[in-house]
């Protein structure tokens, strides 16, 4: 399996177990001076490994790139380990951050993997301005970073990683939440 293949299965893995819906969410992978990231717009049941855009890391992205070209790139130049990033829209991990308030795991493996996940707030008509710089420099310092009412950013050193990263945030989100339904929180 190709790099770009395995970009296509998980960002499908995102879709399928309701990270994303069809049309959102976005992931890239990391090769050398570049990287590949999803097109803007697309959809997770039908994209290839051969729409990918091949986008510089020092760099404009390349044409029809996901919107947060640039912030993929800004994480790949302040986190040079990260060799892949991920954005989803889970619904628990964006529900329990609203507030704006930062992300503390209340079960044991989000306690393991996370001692806190960093909420960035901004205003969402201001969102393509602020974005690529805030997140990159959170993900610089943090394995999961969520932006207030829009979702959740993952960078690791594989997209594997990167998804567990993901899944294991919104699992610690659902848990907080039902602990928080049931009054034992």
């Amino acid at each position: 399996m190709t790099l770009q293949q395995d970009l296509v299965r998980h960002y499908r893995w995102l879709r399928q177990y309701g990270y994303n819906d069809s049309h959102s969410g976005n992931a890239s992978v990391r090769e050398q001076d570049h990287f590949y990231v999803t097109p803007t717009g697309a959809c997770a049941d039908l994209l290839e490994a051969d729409q990918l855009v091949r986008c510089p890391v020092d760099g404009q992205p390349g044409e029809g790139a996901s919107l947060d070209g640039l912030l993929h790139a800004g994480v790949y130049r302040k986190n040079p380990q990260a060799r892949a990033v991920l954005h989803s829209h889970g619904a628990y991990s964006v529900a329990m951050t609203l507030q704006g308030k930062d992300f503390i795991p209340v079960d044991f493996e989000g306690q393991y993997y996370f001692e806190r996940i960093p909420v960035i707030s901004m205003p969402y008509d201001r969102y393509l301005d602020l974005a690529a710089e805030a997140v990159s420099g959170m993900l610089a310092e943090h394995k999961v970073v969520v932006v207030r009412g829009h979702g959740v950013y993952a960078a690791a050193e594989t997209i594997n990683l990167a998804y567990k990263w993901t899944c294991s945030f919104e699992l610690s989100a659902k848990t907080a939440f039902l602990a928080s339904q049931a009054g034992t929180l």
